[in-house]
Parts: C-alpha cells; structure tokens; sequence
C-alpha cells in the first residue's frame, strides 16, 4: 500500500496502482493523524481532540471506534491496530512519499559529486504535490507534521540551490530564488545562496541590495544584526571576493540568538521520520473531499 502526504492526502494500493477510496471526512481526518504519527500509537484522546475538535460527539469512544472501522475496511484491518490505550497505522510494508522523500534527501547529502547531488535531490522535490496534508490540517498533531515537512522542503530546496550554484548555475538559481526568497524573506541561508548566486553571475549590486534589505527586514521586526556568517558573506562580495562556498547562517532562520533553540530540522541535521525506506513512488494527485470545512491553511 502507498500513502501520499506531501500534498492532498491520497492512498493507493500501491505506488502507482488504483486509488483507494477515504472519502469520509472524519474517516480521512483519523487517517491523517495516524500517518502524522508515522507508525506511533495515538491514543483515543489525542484522536478525538484531533478529530473533533472542540465539538466531540456524545459518546466519543464509540464515534471513534465507528470511523476507525470504516477505515480499517478501505485500508485492511491489519493496517489499523488497537495497542495500550490507542491506535497505530502499521506502515512495515507500506510505502509513505514523505519518508521516500527522506531517503533521496538523506542519500543526496553523502554524494560529493554535485551532478549526483542535484538529481537525487529533484527526485525527492517531484514527490511533493502541494503543502503537505494540504486537505488535513485542522488537526494540530497534522499541523505540526505539515509544518516539519515544510520546513524539511525548503532545507531540501536550499541544499539542491546550494549544488546547482556549485555547478556553475549562477544566473538560473538566482533567477529561481527570487520568489522563494520574496515568499521567506527572513531566511538567512536562502539569502545567502541568493547573495552568491548574483554575485557569482555578475550581479553585484542586486546581491548587495539583498544584504540591505534582510538586514533592515531583520532590524525592523526582529531587532537583531544579520548573522555572522551572512554578514561576513556581505563583505566577500564588497570586496569581490569569489568563493564557490555560500555562507550559512548558524541561528534559527529569522529568529532572534534569544528566541530558543534552533528547530529540529537544521539545515545539517538528520530528517526524521518513519524507519522504512522504499524507492521513489509516483507523485501523482487525486481529488478528494477536505478532511473539515474549515480552512485548510
């Protein structure tokens, strides 16, 4: 069976094959929180929370127990489990795009060829149809997961600027980053790929007026200094230094040294999530009906 999640939520019976039919939206809401759980056990409190919400059912237990039901008929019996207290989707044998995601990810960063680097690294980006659980995030366990899984897109996305620009694509990769950069504009490492990018393709002014404006962005709503590293990037290029190596700032993208910790997913950390790997599934979208009627981002 494969599951897709870095888009609308979709099942299939397995990569490529037909579409297994969830159309029940309470049904595909405990589907989502299950896969947000990446093969953990939630327990029966955290589903109903998630799940309904502030408006649970009168009898909660049995609602859930009903909708767990009706997804263990379109997703096997053996696939849902009671364990302790809760439920778990066994994903042994399954195949998740999210963790085929990871493994292309994670296999990109050993290669030190950087044509090797980019292709593994396209791969794993063609997976993603749209924000993940785009259709399924009400629940706030989904919400965390989709929030991860983004942010783990845009490491993704910096790494593969970071190879192309190592390969000699200067102009392209400044031309891409614009829009990434206008949509984070306080992400520091992606300023500077984008920094390097023109400057390496000859646009010194505009890689300086990058520099000016993150650092005005940064003092006006964070009242923080560029980073070291950012700001040290800066000077190279006043000084028209060439170096192939883009500066990487070290705080949290856009956070202030005394905001707290650095988020799980650094941009040199490891990419967590299930255990399983499996090869590359087709990254092909289906309809389906939302998992609330509430907005979903």
């Amino acid at each position: 069976m494969w599951f897709g999640v870095l888009g609308g939520l979709v099942v299939r019976e397995a990569p490529g094959g037909p579409v297994v039919a969830v159309a029940e939206v309470k049904v595909r809401a405990v589907l989502a929180v299950l896969l947000a759980h990446e093969g953990r056990v939630v327990s029966v409190d955290r589903l109903v929370e998630d799940v309904w919400g502030t408006r649970p059912p009168g009898h909660p237990a049995n609602s859930l127990q009903a909708k767990v039901s009706q997804l263990r008929r379109a997703v096997g019996r053996e696939r849902v489990v009671r364990q302790g207290s809760g439920y778990r989707l066994v994903l042994d044998d399954a195949e998740v795009d999210a963790v085929t995601f990871h493994g292309l990810v994670a296999r990109a960063r050993t290669l030190t060829g950087v044509r090797e680097r980019v292709h593994l690294l396209d791969r794993a980006l063609e997976l993603w149809r749209g924000p993940a659980f785009m259709d399924c995030v009400d629940a706030d366990s989904v919400r965390a997961s989709a929030r991860r899984w983004e942010e783990l897109r845009l490491v993704a996305l910096e790494e593969r600027a970071a190879a192309r620009i190592a390969a000699g694509e200067h102009g392209v990769v400044a031309g891409e980053l614009g829009a990434l950069v206008a949509e984070h504009p306080l992400r520091e490492r992606l300023r500077a790929l984008q920094m390097r990018a023109l400057y390496l393709a000859g646009r010194q002014s505009e890689a300086l007026t990058s520099y000016e404006e993150v650092r005005g962005l940064l003092a006006d709503e964070l009242g923080v200094d560029p980073s070291p590293e950012l700001a040290e990037l800066h000077t190279s290029i006043l000084r028209h230094e060439r170096s192939e190596r883009p500066a990487i700032a070290r705080r949290p993208y856009g956070a202030a040294p005394e905001s707290g910790p650095a988020p799980a997913a650094a941009p040199e950390s490891g990419l967590p999530g299930p255990t399983t790997l499996s090869s590359v599934a087709p990254a092909i979208s289906a309809p389906w009906p939302p998992c609330s009627t509430r907005t979903a981002w």
